[in-house]
């Protein structure tokens, strides 16, 4: 498939596709024009590196992973620098439970000063 058609199956930018083959996260074939060509599972691999990039991996990362992912064989090296992005990701996870906490508390004091009439007061 031509980029375009990969862009619109995954949802992923052009630009973000370039970038991916620039990082050597995805490959792809060239035809005589010049025009990228991508093998059906190209989808899938996306779908892959998006959800690790969500996850907070930068490139160089989600780079040494992906033969992991692919082959299903992994180093004790991999293993442990794995768990300690869980750890981080646990981190974010806890770090981003409190912030909603705090906001549902300035909510519930901003709708109190409301229906009050009172001033808004942090608690």
């Amino acid at each position: 498939m031509r980029i375009g058609e990969l862009a619109t199956r995954t949802g992923v930018s052009v630009r973000s596709l370039r970038y991916y083959e620039e990082q050597g996260l995805l490959a792809s074939e060239r035809s005589p024009s010049g025009q990228r060509r991508y093998e059906a599972r190209a989808v899938d691999r996306v779908h892959r590196i998006q959800q690790l990039y969500r996850a907070g991996l930068p490139s160089r990362s989600i780079r040494e992973l992906l033969p992991c992912v692919a082959t299903g064989e992994a180093s004790e090296e991999l293993l442990i620098w794995l768990a300690g992005e869980r750890d981080r990701i646990d981190r974010q996870i806890d770090d981003l439970k409190d912030t909603r906490n705090r906001l549902d508390d300035i909510i519930s004091t901003a709708a109190t000063a409301l229906h009050t009439g009172q001033p808004c007061e942090a608690s």
